[in-house]
């Protein structure tokens, strides 16, 4: 025997003018005494206005002008009475989430918990200066002193975005079919190691999500097995499907790849771990291949110029002004630091922009400039800068959020492609490819003959950078096919 349907009731509009009724977020609600009936029926309604409220029955005769017009407006009564009520809330809302946002993006610039009073403080003596004579000007400001951006309540705000961005992520682990993981150790500037484990997920659409999965550190030891029961008991604690790992990529560090005692030896000697694919950074790798190049009789004396003007202060000074004075390109060297791989490639190209100032002020204090005006020197630091910026093109292409393996693949062979091109017009003599040698041919009539000296020279370079690309990346070659449709 089928079951019995529930029979629905509807408002009808016409018994706002009849019963003074009216519907609110489903309840059929009394404009008069603002009471509610049960059910939406007839019956109810009409009871309720003929027991309760009959002298209107006799005011306002059914069906009159008078009757419509204050049904109006008690309705337009109730309608601002809600209103009351609702409004401060909506406001409410609107200043917590606005506190949010502030305060998401003032994390996002690093800015300490205690700058929000003094961007809460900004705002109000803009608003006051731009808004004093706006209608709406009093509210707007009453609006913005209701938003909190105190230390206390953006450290809350913080915890509570952290908190949902861990849940959107224990709910990504949780549906996505496969994931794979990226392990990378660095000291902080307390000396502590510090362990980032990041995590892409792709899901049954086939659509990826990139997220850093944790920071650990490392208090006492970094070995191979002190990064492993670290990862191990996060993963474990955070219940991470260790079924869906598919591979693992680290760095080239023993700790990491170490055959018997690093990371990845750890994981797949765990028989919790499935069978997974090892990656090592191709960035790493990538920055590795350019030392290759060992054109160190440039670099030492560039650093050797830059660290001698740029760490004594009066001849730093001095040399800012002469260079104000000149109207130089730029207005001061830069430093070079081994760790910032794009390092090299700017300190170049502003030195050799600035070497006619350099000189010049060098010889001002009586310091030697021979090598500054060696043409076959100023063709090796030119030709130094050129491949070293297409090296940092390249690293700056590798780099960034989204990118697939199968990317880096196909960035790579350009790149190899393009060191064979280059090897090859250099035997030819020809710079096409290199804008700052071309500059120095063009400036200095000596140094077409100086440029076929070393031509040779610069060909080899490039196919040693080739072939460390080649011996590096080899085991990629085995992964194209595989990879090449994504």
């Amino acid at each position: 025997m089928s079951e019995k349907r529930k029979k629905t009731y509807n408002f009808h509009d016409e018994w706002e003018v009849e019963f003074f009724f009216t519907t609110v977020r489903g309840s059929c609600v009394c404009f008069i005494c603002g009471a509610t009936v049960a059910i939406a029926k007839r019956h109810n309604v009409e009871r309720h206005f003929t027991t309760c409220h009959t002298s209107y029955h006799a005011n306002y005769p059914p069906g009159s002008a008078l009757r419509a017009e204050k049904a109006r407006e008690l309705k337009a009564a109730l309608c601002k009475q809600q209103s009351f009520f609702t409004t401060p809330v909506k406001n409410s809302q609107k200043a917590t989430e606005a506190s949010f946002r502030a305060t998401q993006f003032l994390i996002k610039k690093k800015k300490a918990f205690t700058d929000g009073e003094v961007v809460k403080e900004a705002m109000m003596i803009i608003a006051k200066t731009v808004l004093e004579d706006e209608k709406y000007g009093t509210d707007v400001l009453s609006s913005l002193s209701d938003v909190q951006l105190g230390a206390t309540t953006m450290v809350r705000r913080v915890s509570a975005m952290s908190g949902n961005l861990t849940d959107q992520l224990d709910r990504d682990l949780a549906r996505c079919r496969w994931f794979s993981i990226q392990c990378d150790e660095s000291v902080d500037s307390s000396s502590t190691a510090q362990l980032m484990v990041f995590i892409r997920m792709v899901f049954d659409d086939f659509s990826t999500k990139e997220e850093l999965l944790t920071l650990l550190p490392l208090k006492r030891t970094t070995r191979g097995v002190d990064i492993y029961n670290a990862v191990k008991e996060f993963l474990v604690e955070k219940k991470v499907p260790l079924e869906k790992l598919v591979s693992v990529t680290t760095d080239g560090a023993p700790a990491m790849i170490g055959r018997h005692t690093g990371f990845v030896a750890h994981c797949k000697a765990d028989p919790e771990f499935p069978n997974f694919l090892q990656y090592y950074c191709i960035i790493h790798q990538q920055a590795l291949c350019a030392k290759v190049i060992c054109f160190e009789h440039e670099m030492t004396p560039v650093l050797k110029i830059i660290n001698s003007i740029r760490f004594r202060a009066k001849q730093h000074r001095t040399f800012k002004v002469l260079l104000e004075e000149l109207s130089a390109e730029y207005g001061d060297l830069l430093l070079h630091t081994e760790i910032r791989w794009l390092s090299r490639g700017r300190i170049l190209q502003r030195f050799l922009s600035l070497l006619d100032e350099i000189k010049e002020f060098m010889q001002s204090r009586g310091e030697d400039t021979v090598l500054l005006e060696d043409t076959e020197w100023i063709l090796d630091l030119a030709f130094l800068m050129d491949i070293t910026g297409k090296l940092n093109s390249l690293n700056c292409e590798l780099q960034g959020k989204g990118k697939t393996v199968a990317n880096m693949i196909s960035a790579l062979n350009a790149f190899k492609a393009k060191m064979n091109l280059f090897s090859v017009h250099l035997q030819r003599k020809k710079v096409p490819h290199f804008p700052s040698v071309q500059m120095v041919l063009k400036d200095n009539a000596s140094a077409s003959e100086a440029f076929d000296k070393v031509a040779e020279k610069y060909s080899q370079v490039i196919n040693r950078v080739g072939q460390e690309f080649e011996n590096r990346f080899c085991d990629l070659d085995q992964l194209e096919p595989c990879v090449v449709h994504f």
